[in-house]
């Protein structure tokens, strides 16, 4: 029985996204929809709270943690040049481009753990603020307006991830 020892982790090869300029953009300015209705969703959650609500209950500095959470986890995982999680680091020292790759690699899990732990935040807010003390609509939208806030957060860093790292058809890379 004859194993293929590839260098790739997985069975698959890297996914190839289409080379296109329009998807590129297209996906771009999703991610800024998705993230502007997400940031509006909490906004309007947290002027609902000030100015309508009836109840006594308000969004407070522990609503927006989460969202705190989220967009730096955002923020850093969009700011991770995905040429340096490329770099084959079998045989390389952590002083050249294998340690680049390990941080880059480190640096893009707590980024995803950021925006994990935002969206975890936000349905815990809801549950243990809202759901618990058996609150109904409209003050338990405050809650759901949080977790819709931190999805569409989330999806705008995936979507805008996934739109960065196509290439247009005039680029090209040089293998030394």
């Amino acid at each position: 029985m004859d194993h293929n020892h590839s260098t790739n982790l997985f069975r698959f090869s890297s996914l190839r996204l289409p080379k296109s300029a329009k998807l590129r953009s297209f996906g771009i300015y999703l991610s800024g929809a998705l993230f502007s209705i997400g940031f509006w969703s909490l906004i309007d959650s947290a002027i609902y709270s000030k100015t309508i609500n009836a109840s006594d209950v308000h969004v407070t500095f522990i609503d927006w943690i989460p969202f705190i959470c989220s967009a730096f986890g955002m923020l850093i995982v969009n700011s991770i040049e995905k040429s340096n999680l490329l770099i084959n680091s079998n045989n390389a020292d952590f002083g050249t481009s294998g340690g680049n790759a390990w941080a880059a690699r480190v640096i893009l899990f707590l980024g995803f753990s950021l925006l994990a732990g935002g969206v975890a935040g936000s349905f815990m807010v809801f549950i243990l603020k809202y759901l618990m003390k058996h609150y109904s609509f409209p003050t338990l939208g405050m809650g759901v307006s949080n977790i819709v806030c931190n999805g569409c957060v989330m999806l705008s860093c995936i979507v805008l991830w996934l739109s960065q790292n196509i290439e247009d058809e005039y680029s090209y890379s040089l293998a030394l």
